[in-house]
C-alpha cells in the first residue's frame, strides 16, 4: 500500500469532475510565476527565500513525488495566506510567516501546500463556477491589470475555498506525513492551524464590533482545530507510519528566529530600485547610471559625470509647450547643425534625439516630454565617437519611476525580545503603534485571546 493509502485509507473521496485545463496545466503555474517575478511580487530577502526553499525541498524529497520540481517563494504581501499553483509552485506570504512560532510550523504550511500538488487538487476541484472564478483571477494576474501581490492573494483564496473541506483535510494528512518523514513533529501542524483559527476568531470579533474584518487562510474548521477529531486522527496517523530509520529533527536552534527577525509587518516597504540607476524622488523619473559615474541634482540642472571627467550629460527641465513637439523644442534650442535625428518612444514617453555639430564639437541632444514638463538632455565628451553610445543609452533609459520604486517608508518590522520582569502583553502592546496592538501581540505569540508569557521568554513585537 502506498504512503497515501496507509495514511488516508479511511478518507474515501468521491469521484470529482476534471476542471478547465487552465487550472491544472503546469504551464499556467510557470507563466504566472514568471509574471510574479517580473512584477516584483517576491519578498526581497534572499536568505529567507533560501531557508524556506531548503525546508520545502526536504519535504518534497519525502513526498509522493520526490523527483518532481518544486519552487518555493515568499510573496511580499501582508495577508495571512499560502497557496500552490499547478506545476509545483508554492507561495507563502510574509504576512503568514509573522504568526508562526518555529520551523516545524513552517514545515506544516509548506507540507500542506505540497500535498495539494501531489494529490492533484488543481485538477480535481468541484464546480464550474469555482473554475471560472479561478481562470478569471489567473487572467487578472497575467494581464497585469492590478496589483500583482493582491491578485495572487485573491487567486490563493479562491483555490482554498474551491478545494473544500475534504481536499483540505487530505492536504493536511499528506503534509503531516511529509513532516513526520522529514523529522518534524506532525503535531506542529495542529499548532499552526490553531493559530490561523485564532486569526479567524479575531476577525469575527473585529467585524462584530464594527471593524473591517478580512478572510483568513485555512478557515475551514467550525471548532478549534485541536478539537477537530477528523483532523487529529489524520495528524496522529502520520506519526504511526512505519519507517526504517529514525529521522532527526532538522531544525537548528535559533535559526527560525534569526530569519524572521526584521521581517516587514503590514504594508510593503520594499523598493525595487536598482543600484545601477539614478532616481529623482521629487520628479519621479529614473535613468541608467553607468559604472563610476556620479549624478548631482542642483536647482538648475541634473548633471551626470564620468569619474574621470571625460563625459557629461546635463538635464534641464522646462514647462511643456502643448502646441509644440520634442523635435521642435530640440531644433530651436540646439545652437548648431542638427543631424542623425531619431524619434524616441520609451515607457509611454515621446521624445526626439539628434546630434548637434558646431565649431566647438559634437553633442548628443534629446528632448523627452513627461507629464507637464519637457526634459532637455545635452551630452558632450572629449572623445565623442567612443562615448556617444553611453550618452545615448542614458537618454534611452529615461522613464517614470514604478510605484514600488517610489516607496520610501521605513515601515514596521517584527523583532524578538525577552519579556522583562513585570511586563505583560498589555504593557508591551502600549508601545506598539499599530491598530489592535494587544490583540495583534497576542496573535503573534499564540496567546490569543488570553494568557501571559513568562519573564525571559522570547516573544515577537512590532516596531
Amino acid at each position: 500500500m502506498t504512503k497515501r493509502g496507509r495514511l488516508l485509507g479511511t478518507l474515501l473521496l468521491a469521484a470529482l469532475p476534471l476542471l478547465h485545463g487552465c487550472v491544472s496545466n503546469p504551464a499556467t503555474g510557470a507563466k504566472m510565476h514568471q509574471e510574479m517575478l517580473a512584477q516584483d511580487a517576491v519578498y526581497d530577502d534572499p536568505e529567507l527565500q533560501a531557508y524556506i526553499n531548503r525546508i520545502g525541498q526536504r519535504l518534497v524529497a519525502n513526498s509522493d513525488k520526490p523527483t518532481m520540481a518544486f519552487t518555493f517563494t515568499v510573496v511580499d504581501s501582508p495577508d495571512i495566506n499560502a497557496f500552490a499553483l499547478p506545476g509545483g509552485y508554492i507561495y507563502v506570504n510574509r504576512g503568514l510567516l509573522a504568526y508562526l512560532e518555529n520551523e516545524a510550523e513552517l514545515a506544516g504550511v509548506l507540507g500542506h501546500e505540497i500535498g495539494h500538488v501531489t494529490a492533484n487538487h488543481h485538477g480535481r476541484q468541484q464546480g464550474a463556477a469555482v473554475t471560472n472564478t479561478i481562470v478569471a483571477n489567473t487572467a487578472y494576474i497575467l494581464t497585469g491589470s492590478g496589483d500583482l501581490a493582491a491578485a495572487s492573494n485573491m487567486y490563493g483564496n479562491e483555490l482554498i475555498s474551491g478545494f473544500g473541506r475534504e481536499m483540505e483535510l487530505e492536504a493536511d494528512g499528506l503534509g503531516a506525513e511529509y513532516m513526520y518523514e522529514s523529522g518534524y513533529d506532525p503535531e506542529s501542524l495542529l499548532e499552526v492551524i490553531g493559530a490561523l483559527k485564532n486569526q479567524q476568531n479575531f476577525q469575527r470579533v473585529k467585524a462584530k464590533n464594527g471593524g473591517a474584518g478580512r478572510a483568513t487562510y485555512h478557515g475551514l474548521y467550525a471548532t478549534h482545530p485541536r478539537n477537530d477529531q477528523r483532523l487529529r486522527k489524520v495528524v496522529s496517523t502520520a506519526a504511526e507510519l512505519d519507517t526504517d530509520t529514525y529521522t532527526e529533527d532538522p531544525s537548528v536552534p535559533g535559526e527560525f528566529r534569526r530569519h524572521i527577525e526584521g521581517l516587514v509587518w503590514g504594508d510593503s516597504v520594499q523598493s525595487s530600485r536598482s543600484s545601477d540607476r539614478y532616481y529623482h524622488n521629487k520628479l519621479a523619473f529614473t535613468f541608467t547610471q553607468p559604472p563610476g559615474w556620479s549624478v548631482n541634482a542642483g536647482s538648475r540642472a541634473i548633471v551626470a559625470s564620468a569619474a574621470d571627467g571625460s563625459a557629461e550629460l546635463n538635464i534641464t527641465v522646462r514647462r511643456r509647450e502643448p502646441a509644440s513637439t520634442p523635435r521642435k523644442v530640440l531644433e530651436t534650442s540646439a545652437g548648431g547643425v542638427i543631424n542623425d535625428g531619431e524619434a524616441l518612444d520609451q515607457a509611454g514617453l515621446k521624445g526626439f534625439t539628434a546630434l548637434s555639430s558646431s565649431t566647438t564639437g559634437t553633442r548628443r541632444l534629446a528632448v523627452i516630454d513627461y507629464r507637464n514638463l519637457s526634459y532637455l538632455f545635452d551630452g558632450e565628451a572629449r572623445n565623442f565617437s567612443s562615448q556617444d553610445s553611453t550618452l545615448l543609452e542614458m537618454i534611452e533609459s529615461f522613464r517614470p519611476m514604478h510605484p514600488q520604486e517610489q516607496r520610501a517608508s521605513s515601515g514596521s518590522h517584527v523583532h524578538y525580545i525577552q519579556v522583562p520582569r513585570g511586563a505583560t502583553l498589555a504593557s508591551l502592546a502600549a508601545g506598539m503603534r499599530i491598530p489592535d496592538a494587544e490583540a495583534q501581540l497576542r496573535l503573534l505569540n499564540d496567546f490569543y485571546p488570553r494568557g501571559e508569557p513568562r519573564t525571559g521568554d522570547w516573544i515577537k513585537i512590532i516596531r
